[in-house]
């Protein structure tokens, strides 16, 4: 049997260093301003969650287990016992909610993971009135438009425009004209996040890795040879630091999968840029503390 891939930090920032077109990567820590909660560290945080049983016989997720994973993220990331009061922390019961989601037909986010992510908001005391899950026609959604708190969620998938759907470009639909931001493999997505409609609203990100897609030809490319079943779920508050995991994770599978170093192409400069350009975050993985939890086989990270 073939022996799975880990991608090195060496690897990854060699790669990384190509995307950014020679500029010096990584320098910039995480530091979301107005952040007080006790998560923010001189390392950011982020927490990888697997479970082989979250996908179903026929390869729908289980809403029961999305829930669970849902919930041993929160937890560890807030270093609190009870989930409820997690999310009692990132939300105020005045907070007007919009969970971003993605409903690409070929793998959305997925009815499970809003439901989930609705149901923690709920629980926290914020009424239905105020809440929202959308991604479409948003600018258009009064729940987004006067949105105090906002929930990232999408999965992660290779992209013809900016290498890989993130959790970054997953904001792309706060804007009347997307694509302006195609430009340079969509370098500058991160400009986005400074949008008085999204800029500091945003409490979790949310990257759903159940059958991520590690590569595609063309628009809007999907090949279930290139789908796999991965049963993951990324978590964080910094998107830069949770979609660098994602990459790492995709680069990984290529690798494997091809037999050889095959970087994404487009590269996914937009995340590396987000840091070293936009200060949006951290891509640097010595400057993130992964914490990796549940089904441990064929991680790739």
């Amino acid at each position: 049997m073939k022996q799975k891939s880990i991608i090195s930090r060496r690897e990854f920032l060699k790669n990384a260093s190509k995307t950014a077109m020679g500029s010096a990567l990584f320098l910039t820590p995480f530091a979301k301003k107005g952040m007080t909660h006790e998560h923010v560290r001189q390392k950011t945080t982020v927490v990888l969650v697997r479970n082989k049983a979250v996908l179903n016989a026929s390869v729908k997720p289980d809403y029961r287990v999305v829930l669970d994973m849902l919930d041993k993220g929160i937890t560890t990331l807030i270093g609190e016992k009870n989930p409820v009061q997690c999310w009692k922390k990132l939300l105020k019961k005045d907070d007007i909610v919009g969970i971003k989601s993605n409903v690409w037909k070929y793998i959305p986010t997925t009815s499970q993971v809003e439901n989930a992510i609705k149901k923690r908001v709920l629980d926290a005391g914020i009424p239905e009135n105020r809440i929202g899950v959308g991604d479409r026609g948003i600018l258009r959604n009064t729940i987004f438009k006067n949105a105090t708190a906002l929930i990232n969620a999408r999965p992660m998938r290779s992209h013809h425009w900016s290498g890989v759907g993130s959790l970054i470009k997953n904001y792309i639909m706060f804007v009347p004209r997307p694509w302006d931001y195609h430009d340079d493999s969509c370098a500058d997505l991160a400009t986005i996040w400074k949008l008085p409609i999204v800029k500091d609203k945003t409490r979790l990100n949310v990257l759903v890795m159940f059958t991520p897609q590690f590569h595609g030809k063309g628009p809007h490319s999907f090949n279930p040879k290139y789908v796999w079943k991965y049963y993951g779920m990324i978590m964080g508050f910094d998107p830069v630091a949770v979609d660098s995991i994602g990459v790492r994770i995709l680069q990984a599978k290529r690798k494997d999968f091809f037999g050889e170093e095959r970087p994404l192409n487009p590269p996914p400069k937009h995340v590396f840029l987000a840091d070293t350009r936009h200060n949006l975050g951290t891509a640097d993985p010595d400057k993130i503390k992964l914490i990796k939890l549940g089904y441990q086989e064929d991680i790739l990270i």
